[in-house]
């Protein structure tokens, strides 16, 4: 379980590799960068880079534009494939990301793909999954994994829709603080239900209110209510092997540098409890 780090895009691609160098850390997740980095002389030169670095990337998450985080109702309009208006483009969108990855050779491409309806009869239950088929195939013939965020429904309702999926390259980035964020239910509970597909994790993490207290507050991993050691620990129960990402979604590159170097030490720290407890 190597430590990575997530990096949305700062504007370029190349400042997204050196905060994981910063951070001191061998694997990242890359944001999808502006499509100009997708081709030619721009792309030539980011693959140059990330070789020289040594960092190796594991995933490109797609992003659209005109997603909104706002409020839930926001997110239900605008987030991934869930909005009819929106879905052709960013199906092509990600044929792209699809196509980028691949000349990166990254085999896995990830996206909040929006909230999947809880009720398997709702017709926007079989839209979205046409939508990931149709995906999943092109991400196949790149030979690679397309990989679906959680957080915006349960993780029974996740897997039930993978499984009518039906195709054999769709996976799981699975994100604790999502679970929770969205009132999805437990996230060990979740990753017990879901540890087949999971390929990715984020080691993301936020505090739930309290009292008076109305917001969700998004803190370093480790400080808020996922449970940093039961997380890790129920990862290595289920054999988990991949890249322990961590994700601090603050806008500051300094401040992210920072709290994401001292979520690498807590993170350490536990895989050393793990060793010790064997």
């Amino acid at each position: 379980m190597p430590v990575g780090v997530m990096t949305w895009v700062f504007g370029d691609p190349f400042t997204a590799v050196k905060l994981a160098q910063e951070v001191g850390v061998r694997t990242m997740q890359l944001g999808c960068p502006p499509e100009k980095y997708y081709s030619g002389e721009e792309l030539h030169k980011f693959k140059n880079f990330v070789k020289l670095s040594g960092i190796r990337v594991t995933m490109v998450f797609c992003g659209f534009e005109g997603e909104n985080y706002a409020d839930m109702n926001s997110i239900r309009d605008t987030v991934g494939f869930r909005n009819p208006t929106l879905r052709t483009d960013r199906i092509e969108k990600t044929s792209r990301i699809s196509d980028f990855a691949k000349k990166l050779d990254v085999n896995a491409v990830a996206a909040h793909i929006g909230f999947i309806p809880e009720d398997p009869t709702d017709p926007a239950f079989n839209e979205m999954v046409e939508v990931v088929r149709k995906i999943a195939d092109y991400c196949a013939k790149n030979g690679q994994y397309f990989v679906l965020e959680t957080g915006q429904e349960s993780a029974r309702t996740l897997a039930r829709f993978i499984e009518t999926v039906g195709r054999g390259n769709v996976r799981v980035n699975f994100d604790p603080a999502n679970m929770l964020y969205y009132g999805s239910g437990d996230p060990i509970e979740a990753l017990e239900t879901l540890n087949q597909y999971v390929i990715g994790v984020h080691c993301k993490d936020v505090k739930m209110p309290r009292g008076s207290q109305r917001a969700i507050e998004e803190v370093p991993f480790g400080e808020g209510n996922v449970g940093a050691d039961r997380f890790i620990r129920k990862l290595n129960e289920i054999g988990y092997k991949g890249p322990l990402t961590i994700e601090r979604e603050v806008t500051d590159l300094q401040s992210q540098i920072r709290d994401m170097t001292n979520v690498k030490v807590t993170i350490e720290k536990l895989k050393e409890n793990l060793t010790s407890a064997h």
